[in-house]
């Protein structure tokens, strides 16, 4: 046999014909060698991966336990130069003859065909990739030490597999010293001394190897990485120790098996973890035939091993594998698993080939594998809790991967999952559940908190998962494991769940309170979300003190009593809770109210969410939280007319406010309308108010009877007043009145108001005590201001008063009485006129009355001076009024005056008095003084023109004269003193008549002058001037029109032609007519140059013309011309135009010429005019151009000429200077549109005439100019005109608003929007809306709306389309931004108008609106319409559809609750909905929109109460109970509760109708009602009663029922309907949901008598049957009957 190195030396010679001629193939072979290596493997790094292979593929001897160890070292061992140097041990057998051999070659691997054997290297040139990192690996192996080049060999141009002998460099002592002298070198070494460009790289690798490479290798268990240098600190590579160890295995089945291994890492750097454990799941799949693959030929079963990491996966902070082919490839899966099998891989080795038929299978096999392991982990674990076994379910995919076909694994396993049972269960007791997932149900954390409570204290828990779902086991039912029962599709259970569990439990009262209050406060935050319309509502679980002091359940929907209340009740403050419960026990019959027991008020009072506990009681169970006041209004609503309780009610508030449970402001409140027993001993429930009794009381002393029974007064009864106990608390005679009188406002005289009515006592004579009864009575009223005016009346005219005349006693009215000192009265008596005044008499009185001025004062005495002054005052203008005030009285009047003003007596009441009557003799009749004037000089000139009533001194005399200031004190206007406007208001028709003084002209303009405020005063004298000749001129008197006011500056121009002009006679009326000016001009006087110019170039024209103008005239007018040139004054166009073209100048020809056509020959002369054509000096033109302020005086010629100039300059290439530019853009260019700048002028032309007229915008004007302006079209443009019509667009929409004939601007819109117009931002966008063919106005944009297809919007927004062609909608939607349609917010905007405005809709309104509203239904929809719509359409039998608010009005989901509201109210509060439907507004969606906007369905609003009280006296016992709940009866209900749905077993059944068996039935004659009420937003209450006919008490076992009505199918039936029901009710309260289906079977049962042989047809019908043990139950409980 041959040593290795003959080996070795024979392959040289004999394969590779070293020695020989070169093979020529050995060059390609060469080249073939290295893509092949470099192709098969990416990354330089991979040839660990093939090194680590290998070893797990070589064979160790017995009792070893194989490990590979690579140590790198920066010793160069090798002699080549290498940097670092990397060496590979293996305890393997080692190298073979074979092995190489095969080592020398390609695709020659010794393991293929050997995966049945385990082999995992496939690809036979595993070894060769090492060449990516070393040009010369060493192999030391079974004595071979060779040598690998990548250059090719000298002797046959061939490298990478020429095997070369080593003799030294390195030797096993250089191996040896590197490994270690400690331990014996293992059987293979392999040494790569490292390319310099890959050290890095390896490092890195080396560094960061995964501790889980040796997973799921069965041979290698020992894997390590170290760096040797002399100097440690150079050490760069992390060492790290790799060993596995398997635990235990455990047999499945002949397919499977399963063991746990445990990997542990000893590494110099940190790790997080330093071991794991791993449980491994091993399994069996054979192959299937259409997934072979040719290199896996020889393999006939797939083995898949799924590892499960039992805690942080060892991974040295990467990513982690998912996927491994016996070695970690780099797919990271995102599976909390890694998946191990025989994959085929790239030839990268990075990943697995996924299209790969063959990996495909394998892929298809993985979730039957998770499935079986997880069977394996969970449900096969007996002696394991539960609750250990919950991590293991982190095992599942939860997350997707990023691999396709894996997360086709990952959705394949979900679903083989969610056919298994493996879902823990909760179980209380030792047998563990598992379920699938559509079976178990996930309870909130909150009610598992409740029932771990509950469990502690001993409820029982065991029928947890008998209420239609397996509940999730309360370890695994915790938010840290969502997505794993996500993914497992383990849902929540439904809220009815919780409704059955809490019934079938003893949560409610086996728990202690706080426990209690979890429970509600769990049922309130879920309320609205999830219990609201569940059975829940039916779950008993309110407590309640009943009437035997007991705790008593009641469940939600039994709480609202027929009135709409509750029945249950507790306090806002605990201190109250005994007080309110022992004065309920006084109104209890009459109440219906129950209040929570005190612990679980107080616990409610400590409890930490009692704010969200309490606001679900009040709001939506409807619990009255009721303070003392609160309980003091639900007593006086409950008083009901009976006379004890009510005295019992007002004992009730006095001990409540006594002992400090209600505020006084709280007992004036209930006081204000409570009940009272009157004298007769009726009850009171309405009044206006109060009387004490009449014993004793002031007002019967006064009055003799009761005046107030007719308005409504209640005069208290004497039980009031009586002494009484109620609740435990004594009330003392009379104790209650002071109360009475306080809070219930039981009033006597002075206290009461009095009826309107009048005093009878008043009309005759008062005793002296009486009459201070009275006046205290009118004290008192007159602090309240509650003075009826008839009451009033009648005092003050009535004659009771004791007064003194002259000093004769008698009795006077007090408004006809006064109340003096007697020295004041006497004098004021003596200077009176002649009238008596009347005194009252203080003898009698006595000094006492002094105490009541004010009252009398209020009753009309009189007290003051100025009083008597306006009896006085009143005598006299009854004398006046009769014609009997002579001359004599009003000098006697006057003295009268003069004596007050001398004795310092205020006169002001009597001058009041009579300055208004007419007794004032004038020269206009008799008059008032106040508008009277005292004639003197100073109004001579106003008498002229003025009708003004002056006093008549013939009458009076000179003597008046001396009355000058007691006249004038009455009002007289004494003296001119300015008095304007009196002159004004007399003025006479014709006051300018007949050549008025200038006294009286001047007089006219002053007051013009002080009137200039008063435009009426004004406009008055003004017209009085204008309408006569009242002017002196030197012509003669003018009209103003006529005139002219003479100034110096130019009145020389007007005398020119003296007789043609009448100037105002200065010397008449003075200088001061010069000051007038301003009203002479408004007058219509010439008072300004400019008006007189053209007055004067009027008759200048017309002179001009005849021959009347001669030489004189010619020299004076220049004169003027020359004089007027030298001041300020600026002759008007006209005067200048008529002046240059009027004929007046005489010339050497002999006949007139205008100015401009002649010539003044001087040594300079020079034309006049300065318009002259010539061609040589347009260059000038430019600089000298200058136009004239007013455009108007520009010649069109002289335009024509300056457009010429421009058009001479262009031709001769000059261009226009910027100067030039700024001079011509003023405004001078005469368009249609008025004088524009060229920048804002068009030039119309041929290609405008198809879109625009000459009118549509500042078109130049062809008529003023002529035709030939457009023949300067370039000359133009050159100046800023715009000429092309695609150029216009912004001009003539800046023109658009002077428009208002529609043809004109339609026709501008289209062009517009033919020349694609866009406006700027600021631009405001207004449309154009006409009213009539000649009216309209521009709008806003955003007012207007293109479509309204329901004609509703006409009164709201301006419809286009109305007035518009569909050819402009473009244009006005994008250009001028209209809304094609009416939003949303529009018609809820016109929805609230009709809310505002209109009494009733129509049919299509209401139709288009709604229809409108559905087919734009959102979300944002709903919140508009929800926010902004406060009424909403109800029913009417009319016509028109009403509106209603929506608080108010009903979706009527109850047919029979419509019926009797519909036949109770005269008002519909049902919603609207269009009949017959219309297919665009469905009638389910318009009612789901009214839903969600806020109407109440009937159903869930109204409150239904049980209102007949059955009296004892009125009931009848039936004795053979058997005719009502008879054999028949039971027997169908036990026949349908044996249903195997119902889930009841035999004694469950028969406890069900053992409360038939025991009932007591009762007939009565009276009816037996219900009450139906629905509250209004006004708080309103609308009720309907409808017939209960029986009804069963539940707890007393009592079945009541009405007398039964003879004949009719109609009565029957709905007998039939009720009794059905409710036995229906009574029997399955605890399964409300099969409520239905049994009353129907009972009501068909009913209506045929109960026969037995019909009945048993029945069941048979309904598959329904007694059992055996049913039937000896119904035949014990019959035959014991």
């Amino acid at each position: 046999m041959a040593t290795p190195k003959e080996h070795i030396d024979e392959i040289r010679r004999t394969k590779f014909s070293i020695g020989r001629e070169v093979n020529p193939l050995m060059e390609d072979l060469h080249q073939a060698v290295k893509n092949l290596s470099a192709e098969l493997y990416a990354k330089d790094v991979h040839f660990l991966m093939e090194l680590i292979q290998n070893a797990e593929d070589n064979e160790y001897p017995e009792g070893v336990n194989p490990s590979l160890e690579l140590i790198i070292t920066s010793e160069d061992i090798t002699g080549t130069g290498a940097p670092t140097t990397l060496l590979i041990f293996n305890n393997e057998k080692g190298f073979s003859s074979k092995n190489i051999e095969s080592i020398c070659s390609i695709g020659r691997s010794t393991k293929k065909g050997n995966r049945k054997r385990g082999y995992i290297g496939e690809k036979g040139i595993g070894f060769k990739s090492v060449f990516l990192i070393t040009a010369q690996p060493y192999i030391f192996s079974n004595g071979y030490q060779i040598q690998f080049n990548e250059e090719p060999c000298p002797h046959t141009n061939l490298g990478y597999i020429i095997p070369e002998w080593v003799e030294e460099n390195p030797t096993l002592a250089d191996i040896k010293r590197i490994y270690g002298s400690h331990a014996a070198l293992p059987t293979t070494t392999i040494i790569l001394p490292l390319k310099p460009d890959k050290i890095k790289a390896v490092k890195q690798q080396l560094s960061s190897i995964q501790p889980e490479v040796l997973l799921f290798l069965s041979k290698i268990k020992q894997f390590s990485v170290k760096e040797v240098n002399e100097d440690p600190s150079l050490n760069t590579v992390n060492a790290i120790s790799i060993s596995s160890e398997i635990n235990f295995v455990t047999r499945k089945n002949i397919d499977a098996d399963s063991y746990t291994l445990h990997l542990s890492t000893d590494e110099a750097s940190d790790m997080t973890e330093k071991e794991c454990g791993y449980y491994m799941w091993r399994q069996k799949f054979p192959v299937r035939q259409e997934n072979q693959v040719e290199r896996r030929l020889e393999v006939e079963e797939w083995v898949i091993t799924l590892a499960f990491p039992l805690g942080q996966r060892l991974n040295r902070g990467m990513s982690s594998p998912g996927v491994y082919a016996f070695l970690p490839t780099e797919m990271v899966t995102n599976f909390p698993f890694i998946i191990q099998a025989d994959f085929v891989l790239a030839s990268s080795r990075e990943t697995i080939l996924l299209d790969n038929k063959w990996n495909q299978g394998i892929l298809d096999c993985v979730p039957s594998a998770f499935v079986n392991a997880l069977n394996s982990l969970i449900t096969t674990s007996e002696d394991v809790p539960v609750s250990t076994l919950i991590p293991m379910f982190r095992f599942l995919p939860v997350c997707s991967s990023s691999y396709p076909k894996l997360n086709a694994v990952r959705e394949s396993i979900k679903e083989k999952l969610r056919r298994e049972n493996i879902i823990p269960c909760q179980s209380y007791s030792d047998q563990k559940i598992f379920r699938k997932h559509c079976e178990v149900g996930r309870l909130t954390p909150s009610f598992w908190d409740i029932l771990k409570k509950g469990r502690k204290q001993g409820v029982s828990l065991h029928s947890l998962s008998s209420h239609g779902k397996y509940i999730l086991n309360s370890s695994f039912d915790t938010e840290e494991y969502d997505d794993v029962l996500n993914f497992l599709g383990v849902e929540p259970v439904n809220s009815e769940w919780y409704a059955k569990c809490i019934r079938s439990s003893n949560l409610v009262l086996g728990v202690a309170e706080e426990d209690y209050l979890e429970l509600l406060l769990f049922i309130a935050e879920n309320w609205v979300s999830s219990f609201h319309r569940t059975d829940m509502k039916n779950v008993p679980l309110l407590k309640y003190v009943g009437p035997d002091g007991d705790v008593v359940l009641c469940p939600i929907s039994n709480l609202t009593m027929w009135n709409g209340l509750s029945m249950i009740c507790m306090s806002t403050e605990s201190h109250h809770i005994s007080w309110m419960i022992d004065w309920n026990r006084e109104f209890r019959r009459v109440t219906d109210r129950y209040f929570m027991p005190k612990s679980t008020q107080e616990a409610i009072g400590c409890f930490s969410k009692r704010g969200t506990l309490l606001e679900w009681l009040k709001n939506q169970v409807k619990v009255c939280v009721a303070s003392a006041y609160d309980f003091a209004v639900i007593l006086y609503k409950s008083l009901q007319g009976d006379q004890q309780l009510a005295i019992a009610y007002v004992h009730f508030l006095y001990h409540s406010l006594s002992q400090h449970h209600l505020l006084n402001m709280h007992v004036d409140s209930l006081c204000g309308s409570i009940p009272l027993v009157d004298n007769y001993g009726h009850v009171i429930t309405r009044r206006n108010g109060v009387l004490v009794p009449a014993n004793g009381s002031k007002w019967v002393e006064l009055m003799g009877a009761n005046p107030w029974r007719e308005l409504g007064y209640v005069e208290l009864g004497e039980d009031y007043l009586r002494p009484a106990t109620f609740a435990g608390t004594i009330t003392k005679e009379r104790q209650l009145m002071t109360f009475l009188k306080t809070h219930v406002a039981a009033s006597d005289i002075p206290d009461i108001s009095p009826p309107n009515i009048q005093l009878s006592a008043a009309y005759a004579p008062l005793t002296k005590k009486n009459a201070f009864l009275l006046l205290d009575w009118i004290r008192s009223l007159r602090y309240k201001r509650d003075l009826p005016a008839k009451f009033l009346t009648s005092i003050k005219t009535g004659r009771w008063l004791k007064i003194s005349l002259s000093g004769s006693p008698g009795y006077r009215p007090p408004s006809q009485s006064f109340l003096f000192n007697s020295s004041a009265g006497d004098l004021l008596q003596d200077e009176s006129v002649m009238v008596d005044i009347p005194l009252i008499d203080q003898e009698f009185y006595g000094n006492g009355i002094n105490n009541y001025k004010e009252e009398l004062k209020t009753i009309g005495v009189m007290f003051e001076y100025s009083e008597v002054c306006q009896f006085v005052g009143k005598h006299v203008m009854s004398l006046a009024a009769s014609s009997a005030l002579t001359k004599s009285n009003v000098f006697q009047i006057l003295d009268f005056i003069r004596f007050l003003r001398l004795k310092v007596l205020p006169a002001d009441e009597f001058i009041h008095s009579i300055r208004d009557g007419r007794w004032l003799k004038t020269s206009c009749g008799n008059r008032s003084p106040v508008g009277s004037v005292l004639f003197n000089e100073e109004w001579r000139a106003a008498s002229q023109i003025s009708d003004i009533p002056f006093i008549d001194q013939n009458h009076y005399g000179k003597e008046i004269l001396r009355y000058e200031l007691e006249l004038q004190l009455l009002g007289v206007v004494v003296g001119f003193n300015k008095n304007y406007q009196l002159v004004t208001d007399h003025l006479k028709s014709q006051a300018c008549s007949k050549y008025p003084t200038a006294e009286a002209i001047l007089l006219i303009f002053e007051c013009m002058r002080h009137c200039e405020h008063n435009s009426r005063s004004y406009n008055k004298l003004l017209q009085a001037l204008k309408g006569d000749k009242c002017l002196k001129t030197n012509k003669g008197y003018k009209f103003p029109s006529e005139c002219f006011l003479p100034n110096t500056d130019w009145d020389c121009l007007l005398k020119v032609f003296s007789n043609d002009f009448p100037l105002i006679d200065e010397d008449f009326y003075g200088t001061k007519i010069l000051s007038y000016r301003n009203k002479l001009k408004q007058a219509g006087v010439v008072v300004e140059f400019e008006l007189a110019a053209q007055r004067f170039s009027a008759v200048f024209k017309n002179r001009a013309s005849s021959s009347s103008f001669g030489r004189e005239h010619v020299l004076s007018f220049l004169s003027s011309y020359r004089q007027i040139s030298n001041t300020n004054n600026q002759f008007p166009s006209d005067f200048r135009h008529n002046v240059c073209e009027s004929k007046w100048l005489q010339t050497r020809l002999g006949v007139r010429r205008s100015p401009k056509e002649c010539i003044l020959f001087g040594p300079e002369w020079e034309p006049v005019t300065w318009v002259l054509p010539f061609k040589d000096g347009v260059k000038f033109v430019a600089t000298s151009i200058c136009f004239p302020q007013d455009p108007i005086t520009i010649a069109p010629e002289s335009v024509l000429s300056l457009l010429q100039c421009i058009q001479i300059l262009r031709k001769d290439g000059n261009t226009l200077t910027e100067a030039f530019q700024k001079k011509v853009s003023q405004s001078w260019i005469k368009t249609v549109a008025g004088y524009k700048s060229p920048d804002q002028s068009l030039l119309f032309g041929s290609d405008w005439g198809s879109l625009l007229r000459r009118i549509d915008g500042p078109f130049i004007d062809e008529e003023f100019y002529g035709p030939s302006i457009t023949a300067y079209k370039n000359e133009l443009k050159e100046i800023g005109v715009t000429v092309e019509v695609s150029n216009g667009c912004s001009l003539i929409a800046s023109y658009l608003d002077f428009h208002s004939e529609f043809s004109t601007i339609v026709r501008v819109y289209n062009y517009l929007h033919k020349k694609g117009w866009w406006p700027s931002d600021d631009t405001p966008r207004r449309i154009w809306i006409p009213n009539d063919s000649h009216n309209g106005a521009w709008i806003g944009s955003e007012k207007c709306v293109i479509h309204d297809k329901d004609d509703l919007f006409g009164s709201e927004l301006n419809v286009l389309e109305k007035h518009y062609k569909s050819e402009l909608f473009a244009f006005f939607s994008g250009i001028m931004r209209v809304k094609s349609h009416p939003s949303v917010d529009d018609y809820c905007k016109l929805w609230k108008d009709w809310e505002d405005s209109k009494e009733q809709l129509s049919h299509s309104e209401c139709s288009s609106f709604w229809t409108y509203i559905s087919k734009h239904w959102n979300k944002s929809t709903e919140k508009t319409v929800s926010d902004r719509l406060s009424k909403v359409p109800v029913e009417s039998g009319s016509d028109g559809i009403l509106l209603s608010s929506k608080h108010d009005v009903f979706i009527a989901d109850d047919l029979q609750l419509k019926h009797l509201f519909k036949e109770s109210s005269p008002d519909s509060i049902f919603v609207w909905y269009p009949q017959p439907s219309i297919p665009s507004l469905p009638r389910t969606k318009l009612l789901d929109i009214y839903s969600k906007i806020g109407v109440r369905k009937i159903s869930e609003s109204v409150h239904k109460e049980d209102i007949t009280k059955l009296e004892a006296s009125e009931l009848k016992q039936v004795p053979e109970k058997g005719t009502v709940i008879g054999k028949g009866l039971l027997k169908l209900i036990l026949g349908f509760l044996a249903d195997p749905s119902m889930e009841l077993e035999a004694g469950q059944r028969q406890e069900a109708v053992k409360g038939l068996l025991d009932l007591k039935v009762f007939e009565t004659e009276s009816a037996i009602e219900v009450s139906y009420k629905l509250s209004m937003s006004s708080g309103n209450i609308k009720s309907v009663n409808a017939s209960r006919v029986m009804r069963w008490n539940w707890e007393d076992s009592k079945f009541f029922m009405q007398k039964k009505k003879s004949g009719g199918h109609k009565n029957k039936i709905e007998y039939a309907t009720i009794f059905a029901k409710v036995i229906s009710e009574g029997v399955l309260r605890e399964k409300e949901e099969h409520i239905d289906a049994l009353s129907e079977l009972i009501k068909l049962a009913f209506l045929l008598d109960f026969d037995e042989e019909e009945v048993g047809y029945l069941m048979r019908s309904k598959n329904i049957q007694v059992f055996m043990e049913d039937e000896e139950f119904l035949s014990s409980a019959f035959s014991m009957g």
